[in-house]
């Protein structure tokens, strides 16, 4: 059992023998609130996002039409909605917010994929918004804006890293 969950179960423990019962709610980490505030704006994007399924799509949509959308005027549009001022391009976008490892995703970080054609597979050509269980929120070609498994084909040869905007 880690330290920290050791710590609250005594905390708790004493405080329900000497305070009362009522008292234990008033405890909280404040990062796990920190968390679920986070989780909650990112669902929260993509649930946004996920109304425009279908929405055909376009390289080079300008980024004020919800008619058409690429990748990166996609992601700009949804996280604008919520606060969050992303770069118009994936290689800007890139940039921005903090590394999350793959094993580590949640929902809404920005995933970043490669088509493999310039410097070696490593430059980013693509971007999406991780969605939950696997599946990624972006567009691209024919289908427009979909949902695609993270985890299998395309994706998962050409995923590069993760970024936390939120």
């Amino acid at each position: 059992m880690k330290f920290n969950n050791l710590f609250k179960k005594v905390i708790s423990v004493g405080l329900a023998a000497s305070i009362g019962f009522g008292a234990i709610a008033t405890i909280e980490a404040p990062s796990a609130h920190a968390a679920t505030a986070t989780s909650t704006k990112g669902q929260q994007i993509v649930d946004f996002g996920k109304k425009y399924i279908g929405t055909p799509y376009d390289f080079g949509a300008n980024t004020s039409t919800t008619r058409r959308f690429d990748c990166s005027s996609f992601t700009k549009y949804i996280f604008d909605k919520y606060g969050v001022n992303l770069p118009r391009t994936s290689e800007d976008q890139a940039r921005k917010g903090k590394y999350v490892s793959k094993s580590n995703i949640k929902v809404g970080d920005l995933l970043f994929f490669s088509s493999g054609s310039r410097a070696n597979g490593r430059n980013v050509t693509h971007v999406g918004v991780y969605a939950g269980n696997g599946k990624i929120l972006h567009t691209y070609g024919s289908p427009g804006v979909t949902i695609s498994n993270l985890n299998s084909g395309t994706w998962k040869k050409t995923y590069l890293f993760a970024r936390r905007v939120l």
